[in-house]
C-alpha cells in the first residue's frame, strides 16, 4: 500500500446509471470492465472486481482506497455500488472516496476529446435532468456548482464564464431532450451552439480513478461507515416513479 503522500492504489466502482463499470490502475496500465446492463448491476460488479484485480495481479489487500460513483443517478444503482464498495472496504479496513457521476462524465469528455468546459446531463425521468457543469483545472474536471435536478427548460451554465467559452454537452439528458436543452442554454446563456459528444453517455470507472487520486491527495477519503451518496432528488419522489425500485 502507498502512503498518502504517494500515488495511491485505487479500485473504482460505478453503477449510478444504466452502465456499470469497474477499473483499477497499475502503473501506466488501466484494467477495466463495464457494460450497459440495466438491472444487472448487482450480479456484475463483484465478478468485474475480481477480473480487474486478477488482470492487474493484485488482491484487495493491495488497495489503499476504493472510489465509488456517488451519484446523482439511479437510486438503486447508486445504492448497489455503495453497498459493494462498503463491503469490500470494511473487509480490508480501507477508506472510500465518492466521485460525482456528472464530474466523471466530464472527465471522460476531457480524456476522449480534450474539451475544457462540459455541461453534463443525466436523464432523471419525470421530465427532469440531473445537471451540472465542469471546467478544467490542472487536468481535472471540477464542478462549477453543486449538481441539481431540474426541468430541461431551467438549465444554465455559469454566468461568470467568458461569453466565448466553448461548452460541450454529455450524457443521456442530451439524447432525451435533444431540442429542449440546447434551446434553454441559448435562451439563458446566449450560447449559439453546444456540441453534443454522443460517445460520452454514462460515467465510467476509468475516469473516476484520476478524480479519486486528487481527492485522496486532498484528504477527502472517508471511513466506510462515513460514506454518503449524492441522490440530489428526494428519495420519496424517486420511489413514486413507474417501474423504479
Amino acid at each position: 500500500m502507498n502512503n498518502k503522500a504517494g500515488k495511491p492504489t485505487l479500485l473504482a466502482i460505478d453503477s449510478a446509471t444504466e452502465f456499470c463499470s469497474v477499473a483499477i490502475q497499475q502503473g501506466d496500465q488501466v484494467f477495466v470492465r463495464g457494460q450497459e446492463a440495466p438491472r444487472q448491476h448487482a450480479n456484475l460488479l463483484l465478478p468485474y472486481v475480481q477480473d480487474v484485480l486478477t488482470e492487474a495481479g493484485m488482491t484487495l489487500a493491495d488497495l489503499d482506497a476504493i472510489a465509488v460513483g456517488s451519484g446523482p443517478g439511479s437510486f438503486t444503482g447508486v445504492r448497489i455500488a455503495a453497498g459493494v464498495a462498503q463491503g469490500l472496504a470494511f473487509s480490508q479496513n480501507i477508506p472510500l472516496i465518492g466521485v460525482s457521476s456528472l464530474q466523471a462524465m466530464a472527465q471522460q469528455a476531457y480524456r476522449k476529446h480534450a474539451v475544457h468546459h462540459v455541461a453534463a446531463a443525466i436523464d432523471a425521468r419525470m421530465g427532469e435532468v440531473y445537471w451540472g457543469t465542469c471546467s478544467l483545472q490542472h487536468g481535472l474536471m471540477v464542478m462549477d456548482d453543486p449538481a441539481r435536478v431540474c426541468p430541461p427548460s431551467q438549465v444554465s451554465v455559469p454566468s461568470n464564464q467568458a461569453v466565448d467559452t466553448q461548452w460541450h454537452g454529455v450524457g443521456t439528458g442530451f439524447e432525451t431532450y435533444a431540442n429542449e436543452l440546447p434551446e434553454a442554454l441559448r435562451a439563458s446563456s446566449e450560447l449559439a451552439h453546444i456540441p453534443h459528444l454522443a460517445d460520452v453517455r454514462f460515467p465510467h470507472a476509468e475516469d473516476m480513478l484520476v478524480l479519486a487520486q486528487a481527492a485522496w491527495q486532498a484528504g477527502k477519503a472517508v471511513r466506510p461507515e462515513q460514506f454518503d451518496v449524492e441522490y440530489v432528488r428526494n428519495e420519496v419522489t424517486w420511489q413514486k416513479l413507474p417501474g423504479r425500485e
